[in-house]
């Protein structure tokens, strides 16, 4: 497993599904134009909920509102995700540090907008109930060398009034004391800074 460099994506103004393939129970969808992803019957991803699949379509409910798409029918809709917004505010070395809850339990996060993946310690992961070593293994770099790592995603991520649901992370078994809150969060947000600190705002 290799991290590198995230890449800013343009805010999303509006939820678009695409329907690209069918299974018994499931179904193969592009959502924002992200990867294809296969869903089963009841799973929500990103505001999507596959509720049935019949030969030729499927029926989602899509932020509330029930839609039959054929296959390869795109579908496109403005976006009614809630906008929240947390202002984090700097410690005296500038520094921005954010409590967020995960899997029910408080960890606490460097703001890191030079980590690719919301990165944290194996023991933060442990005590938060994370069942990590599920996810896919790997070797990660860090600052104090390398070190194994897996690569998981977060059911949820919840800081002040945003949660990001389906964040990609990694939990690190040794060389990082500090749980990281990186691109795979903070891209997904608007971030600006007032005179009050640094203000993130829910984009998708």
């Amino acid at each position: 497993m290799c991290i590198i460099a995230a890449v800013w994506c343009p805010p999303v103004l509006a939820i678009s599904v695409n329907l690209v393939g069918l299974f018994p129970g499931k179904a193969v969808v592009v959502v924002n134009n992200g990867a294809p992803r296969t869903m089963s019957i009841g799973q929500k991803a990103d505001g999507v909920t596959l509720l049935s699949v019949a030969s030729d379509s499927a029926e989602f409910d899509i932020e509330g509102n029930k839609e039959t798409l054929k296959l390869g029918q795109p579908f496109s809709a403005p976006s009614t995700h809630t906008q929240g917004s947390v202002t984090i505010v700097p410690d005296e070395q500038g520094h921005h540090w954010a409590n967020a809850t995960v899997n029910g339990r408080t960890i606490r996060f460097l703001v890191d907008t030079g980590a690719t993946l919301v990165s944290i310690p194996a023991a933060f992961a442990r005590n938060a109930g994370i069942d990590y070593k599920k996810g896919t293994p790997g070797k990660v770099q860090t600052a104090n060398g390398g070190s194994e790592g897996w690569r998981i995603t977060l059911d949820a991520v919840t800081i002040g009034d945003v949660t990001l649901h389906q964040v990609n992370a990694v939990v690190i078994e040794s060389g990082l004391d500090t749980a990281l809150l990186g691109m795979s969060f903070l891209s997904r947000t608007e971030m600006k800074r007032d005179s009050n600190g640094m203000v993130l705002t829910k984009r998708f």
